[in-house]
Parts: C-alpha cells; structure tokens; sequence
C-alpha cells in the first residue's frame, strides 16, 4: 500500500523544474503543511526524492521511478526580528513580506527563484548579501534517525563558497528555516557595485529597502535571471557552473577576477566561460548559453538532459583546455552523467 496522501500522476520533471527537462515522475506527492510534509518524508523513506521549486535541479531523462515529495508547506510567522518560513514557501514572496513589516536583511535577494528551503542548501547569495548573515536556525527531519532537530547557523557548514552541509546529500530535509532581520525601512549597506551605481549610491550607502528590492530585480530581469515562461534565457537553473575555489590558481587563469575563499581563490566561472571562447549566446542545437551572459546553460526549447549534459559537458572541456581549470556544477543532478 503506496503511504497517505499519494497521488498519482501523469508528470515529468520538464514540468516541475526550471530547465524544462527530466523524465516521468514515478509518483507525486505535494504536501501542503509543515505536518503534512514530515509525515509523508518519514512514511516515504529514503527511496523518495524530495524537491522544491525545481530551481537548482536537472533530473535525467528516465526521471525518477520512484515517489517524489514537491514541498509546498506554507507557514510563515513573524515575531519581532524573528521570522520564521515554512521550507515549502515561494523565496520571493518571503522577501516581499519582510519588506512590507518594516523588516531588513533580505531586500538584496529578491526575485530569486526557488523555496525557503533551499536557501541554506546553498547558502543562496546575491549582489553583496548572503542569507548565512541573517539566518538564525534551521528545523530539520533526519531521514536517517527519524528525528526533527532545530540547528543554529553554526551546525549548516557554511564558510567556502555555496557549501553547507546539506549539499549534495539526501540524508536531512529542510522543515523550516528562522530568520533573524533587523527593523527598520533603510537597507544593509549596499556592497556591490552595479547595483549601489543603480541606486545611485556609493558602496557602503543605505537605500530604502522597497527601492532596493525593485532595483535588484530589474538588473536581475536584465540579466535573465527573473523566471518567465516566454523567455528562453530563464528556461535555466541560474548559474550552471559553480566558481572554482582553488588552493593554486593555474598561469593560465591569471587574468581571471579572483576572490578570497577560507579555502583558497575563489575564481569567477563566467569569465572563465566567456574568454574560452564561449560568449553569450553561444548555441549548440536545442541547449545554448543565455544570450545576456555566460554562466546560464538554457533550454532554447525542446531540449532533453542528455543534450544539456552534453553541451555542458563541451562548455567545462573548453575552459578546461583554456585554463587548466575544470569546473563543476552549481546545480543538483539526478540521474546525469556530466
């Protein structure tokens, strides 16, 4: 007997991700509550693949034959600073919330597609700001032990770029996630550059936070990176490749932007695409690079996984060949071969 609230479906994971490929869902299941969600993890067992907003993950073409749990819990308590969402909670409508109750903290990470319970997954950051820097605890079911924990930050791994210990492992699932947000309407300080120049600020200036938000997601919209369904450029999981960190950096890749990492240089993946000869744009049959800049692979329609693999795997080689360096996805996969 399939455990309660299965429903059976005819869907593929073209349907319930951003790239648009995957095969069939073996069966689906959508809890729509806290509750209801960590019963159906715990009656469904390790076999299950639980996913969120389909964001961060390509799925092969066989798919998944077994049962898939789509979070969609959507509680969300404010108290105070303390916010506190529910891992099944749209991340943008979040932001907008906090927004609205005269809260700070988040204003920098609007329009970021996907769930709360994939922001401390990956330590999702953008335009100067980390949700590390604001996140509180988080409430987790071990899949392992079957036991509901509260972590504080110090538990998730956080420190080299987009690590947590949750990365790449099926072992914890995210129930809900505690912000911790300062009062007010003014921003954080604004610490990178096109956006402060957007504002019309120097870095290290404050904004309101709804000007902040609204700025933020028009240079995201520039860029691509605001889902809509008429516009092959967001038919992508946002950043497919992840930035190297390296202990050493190659002669070859001297010239490319670097960054400090806790473990060692962190070196910037686009440039790295983009100067080994692959520029926005760039198109191989169905599956090419978002013709605004050169970190997005994207489904220019009716592409499959292998194809995205496959193009993928001639983008890593390029600026392999180039650099000395091999890069490596930012994205989740599932069933790939990359």
């Amino acid at each position: 007997m399939p455990p309660r609230g299965w429903i059976a479906l005819s869907v593929t994971f073209s349907d319930l991700t951003t790239m648009r490929v995957g095969g069939p869902v073996g069966e689906l299941h959508v809890p729509t509550s806290t509750d209801e969600f960590v019963g159906t993890v715990r009656d469904a067992g390790r076999e299950a693949l639980i996913i969120g907003g389909g964001s961060n993950l390509i799925v092969g073409d066989e798919g998944w034959p077994g049962p898939v749990i789509k979070i969609a819990s959507g509680e969300i308590t404010v108290n105070g600073g303390l916010v506190t969402a529910a891992a099944g909670v749209e991340w943008d409508r979040l932001v907008e919330l906090t927004i609205n109750e005269g809260l700070a903290g988040l204003e920098c990470l609007s329009g970021i597609p996907g769930l709360v319970g994939g922001t401390p997954i990956q330590n999702v950051g953008a335009y100067g700001a980390l949700t590390s820097e604001v996140l509180e605890s988080v409430t987790v079911f071990d899949r392992e032990t079957g036991a509901l924990e509260n972590w504080p930050t110090e538990r998730l791994g956080f420190g080299s770029h987009r690590q947590s210990v949750f990365k790449h492992s099926d072992r914890w699932a995210v129930v809900d996630v505690t912000y911790r947000l300062r009062p007010g309407k003014q921003s954080d300080p604004i610490r990178y550059a096109g956006l402060a120049s957007a504002l019309d600020l120097e870095i290290g200036g404050t904004a309101d936070t709804s000007d902040v938000r609204e700025s933020v997601i028009a240079i995201r919209r520039q860029r691509g990176m605001v889902l809509d369904a008429a516009d092959h450029d967001t038919w992508s999981v946002g950043s497919f490749f992840i930035n190297p960190v390296l202990t050493q950096v190659p002669d070859e890749a001297k010239e490319c932007p670097q960054f400090p990492d806790v473990k060692g240089t962190k070196l910037a993946a686009g440039w790295l695409v983009h100067n080994a000869g692959f520029a926005p744009g760039y198109r191989r049959g169905n599956v090419g690079l978002s013709t605004r800049h050169a970190l997005a692979v994207t489904n220019r329609g009716g592409a499959t996984t292998s194809e995205v693999m496959e193009f993928a795997a001639h983008i890593r080689e390029g600026v392999e060949r180039a650099f000395k360096v091999r890069l490596g996805p930012e994205c989740d996969l599932v069933n790939c071969l990359f």
